[in-house]
């Protein structure tokens, strides 16, 4: 079987800041396969390596071991069939929203009038076509989400990289946020690897949940299939009894993770260090 994207016995080590001698473990020994179509989530403690995960399937890290497969071919560079949709906001604030979606459509060379079209199409689906001129100040925080949401899409990739995207957001502008990826995404049908500290969100969500454990060496410690009927409305999802039991059987995996890794984090990184 070929996947959308293979990360094979990835480890990546850092060196050490106050000693280029000694390194630093953020990842070890971690397998995860997504399938075309697939929606996977990544859980695990604050801080444990989820997002340098996400950056070598992005071809942004080189792993210290390891390969990644993107379609079955390894990647070399960047991994161009990726979309990549940050937490941090990644607008240019001196572009309006229809600017912003439009440019890496312009990175890539297509002719304006083109470009344009599609981002407003965009823009249309994600439910701002009236707010395409409006620069990103004059947005609330939940307008720019769906902006940067239009600006990963109208690239049409064939996986989509999604670091805690709604972190920020108020709950109810997340529910709403969640409900239109996966509404999106069931006409897409796109390879998601989205990351996440919300075991909520992650179950509600995905196809599979995998749980990462507490650094350093994190690795993947759990894999749970998430068989709840689609399509789903995040809120209402949650009152499933089948949710509740995913969500004890979850939870027991990675509550010790949770609290290794806020331990951690009271210990200098240095302290860390073999």
């Amino acid at each position: 079987m070929t996947y959308a994207l293979e990360l094979d016995c990835i480890g990546c080590e850092f060196q050490s800041n106050s000693n280029q001698t000694e390194s630093y473990t953020a990842v070890q020994d971690t397998t995860l396969n997504v399938s075309q179509g697939e929606f996977v989530s990544v859980v695990g403690p604050t801080g444990c390596g989820k997002s340098t995960l996400l950056n070598v399937a992005a071809g942004l890290l080189k792993p210290t071991t390891g390969e990644v497969r993107v379609f079955g071919k390894r990647l070399e560079g960047l991994n161009v069939r990726a979309g990549y949709m940050f937490q941090a906001e990644s607008l240019l604030p001196w572009r309006t929203a229809l600017q912003n979606v439009m440019l890496g459509l312009e990175y890539k060379g297509v002719p304006l009038e083109l470009a344009k079209a599609q981002a407003m199409d965009w823009l249309a689906r994600v439910g701002l076509s009236s707010f395409a001129d409006n620069y990103i100040h004059q947005l609330s925080g939940g307008m720019r989400k769906r902006v940067s949401l239009a600006q990963t899409l109208v690239l049409d990739p064939d996986i989509i990289l999604m670091d805690e995207p709604l972190s920020a957001l108020d709950i109810q502008t997340r529910q709403l946020m969640e409900n239109e990826i996966l509404e999106i995404w069931s006409r897409e049908k796109k390879a998601v690897v989205f990351i996440t500290h919300d075991l909520d969100e992650a179950i509600a969500m995905s196809d599979r949940v995998i749980v990462l454990s507490a650094g350093p060496g994190t690795h993947p410690i759990g894999e749970f299939l998430v068989d709840l009927e689609r399509p789903r409305n995040v809120a209402e999802i949650r009152h499933d009894a089948q949710y509740t039991r995913l969500h004890e059987q979850i939870w027991n995996v990675l509550r010790d993770e949770v609290l290794k890794g806020y331990r951690q984090q009271l210990v200098p990184k240095e302290e860390l260090i073999d």
